[in-house]
């Protein structure tokens, strides 16, 4: 029996060495020179963007439209685990798994800030279009924008490698991992020797600075929220006390597991997103929300395959390279991990059921959110209660929302920043509770990944993830206050889109080439 777990913890040092040794120079270079980090990360943020922005635009465009050829064929017939296998999870659980475990704190920082960015050129988003900012036009720009932004494809990437990965291990009886998403295109060879080592090696990577890179945005949330509510400093102390608090969160959520931690966390942070949706609907512009909302749909709509195959030379690069490209890069980063997570509560539902509640779902709660909360927060700046794009210019890109629900009517605000900071904490909590174990896992041999890994490993990846969150948090500022977290990000999307590409063809291969399989 002590030779069995030994052997079960043996640790793939192929794969934990370099991801570990490079994990850890960067918190090194961190600690010794932020500047250097921030530097080193910043460049590399622009050359990977500038030169192959053109391919993340393709793929993504392709990743959408296998989602919906699948969504509408007979492929979505399929019943993941085979016709006998029963869902594990309610509709509406499943769901709220599936929303709350890969958005994280993005859609509800964004929400507001997003729109007013674009909507006040503050960047200068909008130079290269000749819009003029704070007109109706750019009210109507920066929701379309949005639109296309937070929905249909980023989700689509979601969904991808989730039916993949569910189809994979329920079906075709493969690990739960990445390496084995490739098989239809390698065989069984691809899951041995030096290959499979480098591509999990890389796929942790991307992990790691997706891990990281959330973690920071969640700190740079929650410091800008009690500094700008509560006139608390924003200290060192204080990131590093937040940080730590965040890591235990959600390294203890992880050991509880999916029935007992993430499933209750998702149903809570759910109805926590409805609520505000209701609250803000109610409260707000209503007629404003409806139509801008209607015309941003329009506008998005009517620029869909321009946007979508934009390399940066239509739109620029403070528009398309640091937001549109900047986005597809960390969905990429997180979606072969998250369609691990996504495969693993898929069981027993059709590939068609699964589209809708990774793709169909979470794209239409986008437009929601951001019509709602987008609209009223421009309903705010256009009627002059309040100038958040001033905010935004003299402080960082993430202030507005505090200042947004600061100045909500009948002194909400009491109430409602105390719960938004909640909402941002939990959210990032329920996303890494989905990921955090995987990071772990990966660098233990002949386990699934999703299975328990040692304590001393969650412990170890936590402490050097948590190292470098807080010195970008803390330093990584720049033009948008968050610039060094935007470097991460699109680092960890790079690392693994080359990987991701191989799954979309796998996916096309296993679904329309090959004979599937009940």
């Amino acid at each position: 029996m002590l030779y069995e777990r030994k052997k079960k913890n043996e640790i793939r040092w192929a794969v934990f060495v370099p991801a570990f040794a490079l994990t850890l120079l960067a918190a090194v270079v961190g600690i010794v020179s932020n500047k250097t980090l921030t530097t080193l990360s910043n460049r590399f943020f622009t050359w990977s963007l500038d030169s192959f922005g053109w391919l993340y635009q393709i793929i993504s465009l392709v990743v959408l439209l296998v989602t919906l050829v699948m969504l509408f064929s007979k492929v979505g017939d399929i019943t993941l685990g085979g016709k006998e296998a029963k869902p594990k999870y309610p509709f509406w659980t499943w769901f709220a798994m599936t929303l709350t475990g890969g958005v994280a704190t993005g859609i509800v920082s964004w929400g507001v800030n997003e729109p007013l960015i674009y909507f006040g050129n503050i960047y200068g988003e909008l130079k290269q279009l000749g819009i003029e900012p704070f007109s109706a036009e750019a009210a109507r720009f920066a929701i379309g924008r949005c639109f296309y932004n937070w929905t249909f494809i980023p989700y689509a990437m979601y969904a991808l490698t989730g039916v993949l990965v569910a189809y994979m291990y329920f079906n075709k009886k493969q690990q739960l991992n990445v390496t084995s998403t490739l098989v239809p295109l390698f065989g069984e060879k691809i899951k041995t020797g030096f290959v499979s080592d480098v591509i999990d090696t890389l796929s942790m990577l991307a992990i790691i600075l997706g891990l990281t890179s959330g973690l920071t945005m969640c700190i740079v949330l929650l410091t800008t929220g009690l500094t700008s509510s509560y006139g608390i400093p924003s200290t060192l102390p204080l990131f590093i006390g937040l940080g730590v608090a965040i890591i235990a969160m959600f390294t203890l959520s992880s050991y509880v597991g999916l029935d007992k931690g993430l499933q209750k966390l998702s149903g809570i942070n759910a109805w926590f997103y409805y609520g505000l949706l209701i609250l803000l609907f109610v409260l707000g512009p209503t007629l404003f929300i409806l139509r801008n909302s209607t015309a941003g749909m329009a506008v998005w709509l009517q620029n869909f395959w321009q946007w979508g195959l934009d390399p940066i030379d239509i739109g620029g690069a403070p528009l398309t390279r640091s937001w549109t490209l900047f986005d597809w890069a960390v969905w990429i980063a997180y979606a072969p991990v998250t369609g691990i997570f996504l495969g693993q509560i898929s069981y027993g539902r059709t590939i068609r059921q699964c589209l809708i509640v990774n793709l169909i779902l979470p794209a239409v709660f986008g437009i929601i959110w951001f019509s709602v909360w987008g609209n009223t927060a421009l309903g705010m700046q256009i009627s002059g209660q309040l100038d958040l794009v001033a905010t935004i210019k003299n402080s960082n890109a993430v202030m507005a929302l505090f200042e947004f629900i600061k100045n909500m009517p009948f002194g909400l605000g009491i109430i409602l920043v105390p719960v938004n900071l909640f909402v941002i904490l939990i959210s990032f909590v329920t996303a890494a509770d989905a990921t955090s174990n995987n990071v772990a896992s990966m660098c233990i041999k002949n386990i699934p990944i999703g299975s328990e890994a040692p304590g001393y490993l969650k412990v170890l990846w936590g402490a050097t993830i948590g190292a470098i969150a807080i010195i970008m948090a803390a330093f990584g500022g720049g033009v948008q206050g968050v610039d060094g977290v935007k470097a991460l990000a699109a680092a960890g999307g790079f690392v693994v889109l080359f990987i991701f590409i191989l799954q979309v063809f796998a996916a096309i291969k296993v679904f329309f080439i090959d004979k599937t399989e009940e």
